[in-house]
């Protein structure tokens, strides 16, 4: 019997790791973009083309390879990093495996051109598929340059399985932004299409964390840095008042190799607690400094989970220098110890009670009583004469004084206004008003008792309704999110959405990528009610708002649609105002807890059965239940 175990080829063990290698264009950027990095560049330029599906190159200006190693690093396990295994517990590099770029030429066409500093003349070589197809001797300049075409360009139902070029771009930027974020010394550049999309001098971290994430990250950022004999950690945090739905700007950096952990996560979460809303995330942008033998690197393919051999002091060193971080610049409330003495109560007034400022009310007082003043004695003349009570006598006649005659005059105008009006209890006593009484209904109260339904709800988050056949109870978010779903697609459909101004439009501040992908939605956006007056490099200026969206909403709303947009932005356009509307419904829909009243709670029902699918959500979950009197009567059988 003839052997049935045999050896794979290199091209098809080369396409199967590249299975584990290579899930996406972003996948060949991490790789490229480490490989630079460890070659010791002080500038890195990222090209990438239709979402790196078309080109991904990646240029530095590092030592460059030699001819032999030219060939030689698209051999499988070839690699300069480690030499025995001893190695992998000392990694000071980012790769090490020696399978990124077989894999990579495995599935694509590669182009290599590279030349090192002693050398006058480079290396170009050409890959298709695993094969050399042209070596050739070129004038290059110092670096290299990897140019990776037409990925998975013979496994077409890997590329089937890519998304759309929005998300796959979103991954490319991911994997940019993190080596970025690690090594803020070297300069980055990334072009998508032609236009140019980071452009990042060589600084410091906090300068690059600003030149990724706008300018207004810079006031959002609490620095940390703690030094200990287990670990060195330094980096930001941002404000508790700064925290967002997502779990968008946070980072971990384990001796500049990014990271991801839900256990260093709880803790910074723990540090923050009592400081955050609920559902609130902080971003973090931290950097550890550990003895590269006290951590295991190689337990994850894509090398972004780490082990560590002490993670419960690492736990408490994190949590206990961002809670001294955030106390420390006055973010949360500490023990000051050093406060000034001089502010604090005296004893001897801190048994007394405080004095309640006394209000007195002269209820005597009539604003409209004659004040009776001083008459003024005016002196005499010659000729005529002055009296004293203000009257002026020459030869026969009198004339009263003008104040007088004022004051008499004042008083007969204000009792005028009360002739007629009797002030007696006897008379307001006798005053009837005419009751009103009913003496027909329209309809039979028996009738009347038989069409009117109340609806009620319980504990906030159900609304029970009596209908014919027995009992209907109605989840009253999910309900609202079909209401608010079937509207925004009528709007965006229709492309005719009311709007309201605002008196002062709203500026909201945004990273390059978020704003983009706000370009790419602006229509839909528009047809749902939203007014852009203005799109800036940092920016957007909001106008005009829909109806039934406040203005407090907006910030959140936007952010929660920017996060489901990142996951998943299909390529057709109905597809996409499906999302959009799917989204907005979501954020916008009235939530668990909420205190509806009857009239809030009968419209809610009325709604919902004028949907063209009442039956289930947006999201394809039940939004009512209904029990009739038969199964009630079920349940009390005995």
């Amino acid at each position: 019997m003839s052997s049935i175990i045999q050896l794979l080829p290199d091209h098809v063990a080369n396409q199967i790791a590249a299975g584990e290698v290579v899930q996406r264009p972003a996948s060949v950027v991490k790789e490229l973009i480490e490989n630079a990095v460890d070659a010791r560049s002080t500038e890195i330029k990222l090209i990438v083309k239709d979402a790196g599906k078309t080109l991904i190159q990646v240029i530095d200006n590092g030592q460059g390879m030699s001819v032999t190693d030219a060939r030689l690093c698209f051999e499988r396990h070839a690699t300069s990093k480690i030499r025995i295994a001893e190695d992998l517990f000392a990694l000071n590099t980012k790769g090490f495996r020696g399978e990124a770029l077989a894999s990579i030429a495995a599935i694509a066409h590669v182009e290599l051109k590279t030349r090192q500093e002693q050398d006058e003349l480079g290396t170009h070589l050409v890959i298709e598929g695993s094969k050399f197809t042209s070596q050739d001797v070129a004038v290059l300049s110092k670096g290299t340059s990897f140019s990776v075409k037409n990925l998975f360009f013979n496994i077409p139902a890997r590329r089937n399985f890519l998304k759309s070029d929005t998300v796959e771009f979103r991954h490319v930027v991911d994997e940019f932004e993190r080596v970025a974020l690690a090594h803020p010394n070297i300069s980055f550049m990334l072009y998508h299409n032609g236009s140019e999309m980071f452009n990042l001098p060589a600084s410091n971290s906090r300068q690059r964390i600003v030149n990724i994430f706008g300018g207004r990250t810079n006031e959002k950022l609490v620095p940390i840095n703690e030094s200990t004999e287990i670990v060195g950690l330094q980096g930001f945090v941002t404000k508790p008042e700064f925290a967002k739905k997502s779990r968008g700007e946070q980072f971990f950096f384990v001796n500049n190799r990014f990271i991801k952990s839900a256990y260093l996560h709880h803790a910074v979460m723990a540090a923050y607690e009592g400081l955050l809303k609920d559902g609130s995330q902080p971003g973090y942008f931290i950097y550890l400094d550990v003895p590269p033998n006290t951590i295991d690197i190689n337990i994850h393919p894509t090398k972004t989970e780490i082990k560590f051999d002490d993670e419960h002091a690492m736990y408490a060193i994190m949590r206990s220098s961002i809670k001294h971080s955030l106390g420390q610049f006055n973010v949360s409330p500490v023990l000051d110890f050093d406060r000034d003495a001089n502010l604090d109560t005296p004893y001897s007034y801190e048994s007394k009670a405080a004095a309640v400022p006394l209000i007195e009310v002269d209820r005597n007082y009539n604003p409209f009583a004659v004040e009776d003043k001083p008459e003024r004695v005016e002196p005499s003349y010659s000729g005529g004469s002055f009296s004293s009570g203000g009257s002026f006598s020459s030869g026969g006649g009198s004339f009263s004084s003008p104040s007088s005659f004022r004051k008499t005059q004042s008083q007969a105008s204000w009792e005028s206004l009360y002739t007629g009006i009797s002030t007696s209890n006897e008379e307001i006593a006798e005053i009837n008003f005419e009751s009103e009484e009913v003496t027909g209904s329209l309809f039979d109260e028996a009738e009347v008792e038989q069409t009117v339904y109340k609806t009620y709800q319980l504990h906030k988050k159900y609304i029970v309704s009596p209908i014919k056949s027995g009992l209907l109870i109605l989840d009253q978010k999910r309900a609202h999110q079909r209401i608010l779903y079937e509207q925004f697609l009528r709007n965006i459909t229709v492309q005719h959405a009311a709007s309201q101004q605002l008196l002062f439009p709203l500026v909201l501040h945004y990273n390059k990528t978020e704003l983009e992908l706000i370009k790419e939605m602006q229509d839909a956006l528009q047809n749902t009610g939203f007014v852009f007056a203005e799109f800036n490099t940092d920016h957007i200026v909001v106008s005009g708002l829909p109806v039934n969206v406040a203005e407090s909403e907006v910030s959140i709303l936007l952010e929660e649609l920017i996060n489901d947009l990142q996951q998943e932005v299909p390529d057709s356009s109905f597809s996409q105002s499906d999302s959009i509307a799917k989204s907005m419904a979501r954020s916008l829909a009235v939530k668990t807890g909420t205190l509806l009243n009857e009239k809030e709670q009968e419209n809610m029902v009325n709604s919902l059965f004028a949907c063209k699918e009442p039956d289930v959500s947006p999201f394809n979950k039940p939004t009512f239940i209904t029990m009739s009197v038969e199964d009630l009567d079920k349940r009390f059988a005995i």
